[in-house]
């Protein structure tokens, strides 16, 4: 079986992406698809993604909705964001995962 080696390897270096993704707040598929396509630098950019729970936060000025502190628009009503005076601390830090 000709490229089943390779077949084998993309699978299991998909499932690993894709695990590290979840764990780090991604999207699941996203770094399954991204790891299955590059097998190991998928694995090592899956690695060294920052996790979305540890970034700091704002709120929103006019709908109130806590945004990530590098987005530059609400999301839910298109407001223009300026870079606040105080941060909201991270999601990571406000709700500890209880062991």
């Amino acid at each position: 079986m000709v490229g089943g080696e390779y077949l084998v390897i993309a699978l299991f270096s998909g499932l690993g992406g894709g695990i590290v993704g979840k764990l780090k707040g991604s999207s699941f598929w996203v770094w399954f698809l991204i790891a299955a396509i590059v097998p190991i630098l998928g694995v090592i950019a899956a690695v060294l993604y920052r996790v979305e729970n540890d970034e700091l936060r704002k709120q929103c000025p006019n709908c109130g909705k806590v945004c990530k502190l590098y987005d530059a628009l609400c999301m839910r009503c298109g407001t223009e964001l300026d870079f606040p005076d105080v941060a909201i601390e991270p999601e990571s830090v406000a709700n500890p995962r209880s062991a």
